[in-house]
């Protein structure tokens, strides 16, 4: 089925909507990573979120540039094939910074929660010496 310039364009706004998507789920990630009391469960969600969103953007340009490829004649340029190459490596760019993005949300991720187990962690003085070790009570 042959689409229409028109029907082309309107699946690259849609690509570069679920973008905009995948980028706003890797900023709710992170902003709820930064509060003083976050939900790991919603961090969760919204890089799952991310993930999934990623990945449909990777699915449907992967689409587009076999088409490209298949519609490609070799020859030198004579029209805007240009402009197709240019919003696809613009694409790619975009891919490239949000997998940035994610790689910086997993390492946030394991820094929260290396300081929710130190902050779970009991802290005893005198590295865990108990009271009693003092030989007994101390009542007067």
């Amino acid at each position: 089925m042959t689409q229409s310039p028109l029907e082309k364009i309107q699946v690259l706004d849609q690509i570069e909507k679920e973008i905009v998507l995948c980028l706003q789920s890797a900023g709710q990630a992170l902003l709820e990573l930064s509060k003083e009391k976050s939900s790991q469960k919603n961090a969760e969600n919204h890089t799952q979120q991310f993930l999934k969103s990623l990945n449909a953007v990777e699915s449907k340009l992967l689409e587009q540039i076999n088409y490209l490829t298949q519609v490609s004649t070799g020859q030198p340029h004579e029209g805007s094939g240009y402009a197709a190459a240019k919003v696809l490596q613009m694409a790619w760019h975009r891919i490239h910074h949000a997998r940035s993005r994610v790689r910086e949300l997993e390492e946030s991720k394991a820094k929260y929660q290396l300081q929710i187990t130190n902050r779970q962690q009991p802290n005893f003085p005198n590295g865990g010496a108990s009271a009693q070790q003092g030989g007994g009570s101390n009542i007067l």
